[in-house]
């Protein structure tokens, strides 16, 4: 069983949801991604979601489009992210850790080769954005030969047909976007989330994750209500990028984001199973 697959039976036996944050490699600066994951943790997260950066993120809204600006301005690249994930190792075996990114690196790179460089930083699951299920196959082929998982997004206006291809092909979990949009966008209509969710269960066995568009313990709670997991990614980055605007160093910028994940955790735990 994959570290993710681990991580969703147990919390469903513990009658919890999966608190899933998001963070940019490298931003705000190279040396505090590490220590975030382990930091994250500490606040309760159950799977990290590691943000590749990459020159033209096309499903992010304008703060992670700058969190990937200010990354690659600090010369993160893909090998930079898995020796991140590898160092991250060193003291934690458990924790599920998901890179997210878009096909242009993991291709230059090549499948196979990707697939054995994530295998060795311990790596668990790879979500690319613009790859999509029809041309999958190959890439899936490499991260089954390393017992990796591939996330697949749905969206709200995804049909039927292509859910089932996706859901076919996918393995860990399903990442549905809740919101019509990039990343970051405000309108959450928990009804109709709801209301898709019930849709892809019809069709896959796989635990169901909620992003876009939570942005603090209210909304993180509504989602946990219907979805298996919570993602939460731009509200973390904002807060993040707003304390060093303002005059913050790496250390307060950190402290602003961790603080609002613990009220997340707790808004996602006052819901029942």
């Amino acid at each position: 069983m994959s570290r993710i697959a681990g991580c969703f039976q147990q919390l469903s036996e513990q009658g919890r949801k999966a608190l899933i944050p998001y963070i940019v490699a490298g931003d705000p600066e190279p040396e505090v991604t590490v220590n975030m994951m382990h930091a994250m943790v500490d606040r309760g997260a159950d799977i990290i979601e590691l943000g590749v950066p990459f020159s033209d993120p096309m499903s992010e809204g304008s703060v992670i489009q700058l969190a990937h600006e200010r990354a690659l301005a600090n010369g993160i690249r893909l090998r930079d992210v898995l020796a991140m994930v590898k160092t991250f190792r060193e003291q934690d075996q458990k924790t599920p850790v998901l890179l997210m990114g878009y096909a242009n690196p993991v291709e230059h790179m090549g499948y196979e080769a990707f697939a054995d460089a994530a295998a060795g930083a311990g790596l668990d699951a790879l979500l690319t954005v613009d790859i999509p299920p029809e041309e999958v196959d190959p890439v899936n082929e490499q991260l089954r030969r390393v017992d990796m998982d591939n996330i697949f997004l749905i969206a709200p206006t995804t049909a039927d047909d292509r859910i089932d291809r996706i859901v076919g092909r996918a393995s860990g979990f399903v990442y549905y976007v809740s919101v019509k949009g990039v990343t970051g966008s405000a309108s959450l209509d928990i009804d109709d989330v709801s209301k898709n969710l019930e849709r892809i269960r019809s069709k896959t066995s796989l635990p169901l994750a909620v992003g876009f568009g939570i942005k603090d313990a209210q909304s993180a709670a509504a989602v946990a209500a219907v979805a298996d997991g919570v993602v939460v990614g731009s509200a973390l980055i904002r807060l993040m990028n707003d304390t060093i605007e303002a005059g913050g160093d790496k250390q307060a910028a950190m402290a602003a984001a961790l603080a609002l994940l613990s009220e997340i955790r707790d808004g996602i735990d006052g819901v029942a199973s």
